[in-house]
């Protein structure tokens, strides 16, 4: 006996794309009903008038560190040791505790030189120090 199989046509799974599009045309139009499409303006901020300040900027007080530890302070020598240094830092600044002190020290300079300019601005009660550097050659 021979037994033939019945062969059947295979159906082809498919995905009908036809329901998702209407979904995503009814979100679509939803999202677009309800959202609103103002633009947001400026802020409404009034900002306060001001005169322009009569006093005078701070003054910037340079000191210069060589490398034989010797101090210029605004191109005048003056003698070594922090409480000396503090003082003319203090006379330079004449009582403006805002000056800055910019420290130019030589590349050589001995650290401690340096330390001593950074305590002496600080007993002047000067607390705005910088740096002074010039720019590399490239």
């Amino acid at each position: 006996m021979k037994f033939h199989r019945l062969q059947r046509p295979r159906d082809e799974p498919e995905i009908n794309l036809v329901p998702l599009i209407d979904v995503l045309l009814v979100l679509l139009i939803f999202l677009t009903a309800t959202t609103t499409f103002t633009r947001f303006g400026e802020l409404g901020i009034q900002l306060p008038a001001a005169a322009q300040a009569g006093e005078a900027p701070a003054p910037e007080i340079g000191i210069t560190v060589f490398a034989d530890g010797r101090y210029l302070l605004d191109g005048q020598p003056q003698a070594a040791g922090v409480q000396a240094l503090a003082q003319a830092l203090r006379t330079a600044a004449g009582g403006r505790p805002d000056s800055l002190v910019v420290v130019y020290a030589d590349a050589q300079a001995n650290h401690q030189s340096v330390v001593d300019v950074m305590q002496a601005a600080r007993l002047a009660g000067l607390a705005r120090l910088s740096f002074g550097t010039r720019q590399s050659a490239p």
